[in-house]
């Protein structure tokens, strides 16, 4: 079994310590060795799973070969952690619920630091890049292509041939209609329907989903 932390000690980190378990209770994996938190003082119990076990600067400074994981629910937050991280001694697996489901496994490619929670599927033709988080029962149709540091929330469904950037957020339920390109730093409300191009780092909300200023 291999040591791994989690980053963020609230609740999304919390959530991964379970997978951490079911992952563990299926082929036993990983030792989970407690949490990285930069607003949480070291020491502090997070749950039965672990505490806390210092801040970024702690992890950088990590002695040994350590995995870790990035639980955080945005993708602004993500890069910035990642950003953020220097010491060469940490790796970035993969963290993939036994329940996920690949239609076509050959045409399938994934990257590094991935989070993928129950019942997610993927059909086929496939790739997704670095940093992604797909968050239970997320469905993603054929010969989609996702970039990196985008967080799926729950039930997201996106359609065939869609091609995503970086860094964008897609609430719970929303829908993304088939060949669209999404860029950068979108945001795409809850039980949203996006029907045609958004442009970049602005919100949609609605069905279709329309610009939102704030």
């Amino acid at each position: 079994m291999k040591d791994i932390i989690i980053y963020g000690a609230g609740g999304f980190g919390r959530e991964v310590a379970c997978m951490i378990h079911k992952i563990n209770k299926a082929k036993p994996t990983w030792n989970l060795k407690g949490f990285i938190d930069d607003g949480k003082p070291a020491g502090e119990t997070v749950s039965h799973f672990g505490i806390v076990l210092g801040n970024i600067d702690t992890l950088n400074r990590w002695k040994s070969d350590i995995a870790v994981v990035l639980s955080m629910g945005t993708p602004h937050a993500m890069m910035k952690v990642r950003d953020r991280i220097d010491n060469e001694r940490i790796s970035f697996p993969n963290l993939i619920d036994p329940s996920f489901s690949v239609a076509d496994d050959k045409t399938f490619s994934i990257g590094e630091g991935n989070i993928i929670k129950g019942h997610c599927s993927v059909t086929t033709g496939v790739t997704i890049g670095n940093f992604n988080v797909l968050n239970g029962f997320v469905n993603i149709g054929h010969d989609v292509h996702i970039g990196d540091c985008n967080v799926f929330m729950p039930g997201a469904r996106v359609s065939g041939e869609v091609t995503i950037g970086n860094g964008n957020l897609f609430g719970a339920d929303c829908f993304i209609k088939q060949l669209i390109k999404i860029g950068s730093h979108v945001t795409i409300s809850p039980l949203s329907a996006l029907l045609t191009k958004p442009k970049d780092g602005m919100t949609y909300i609605g069905n279709p989903a329309k610009i939102f200023k704030f």
